[in-house]
């Protein structure tokens, strides 16, 4: 298993890539952009895929964050 500050570096990256992808465009504009919005899915699955993959006693140690709901949407965007 790779170590656990490479799944967060994988977060914080995807993460600064979605405000790339989104940065200065309005709701309309995003939305008429499928390579934009392809864009971000993707980001978002990376997100997803790297939080399940970080030990439960690191999530339990960030409890403030929605880890359970970010997995969540990994996998309905992934599975459906």
């Amino acid at each position: 298993m790779r170590p656990e500050r490479l799944y967060i570096l994988d977060i914080v990256e995807a993460a600064d890539n979605v405000v790339v992808h989104i940065a200065g465009r309005d709701r309309a504009s995003f939305l008429g952009d499928i390579t934009g919005r392809a864009a971000v899915l993707h980001e978002l699955t990376v997100i997803g895929e790297a939080a399940t993959r970080l030990p439960i006693d690191f999530k339990s140690g960030h409890a403030e964050v929605p880890w359970a709901k970010i997995v969540a949407f990994r996998n309905f965007v992934v599975h459906e």
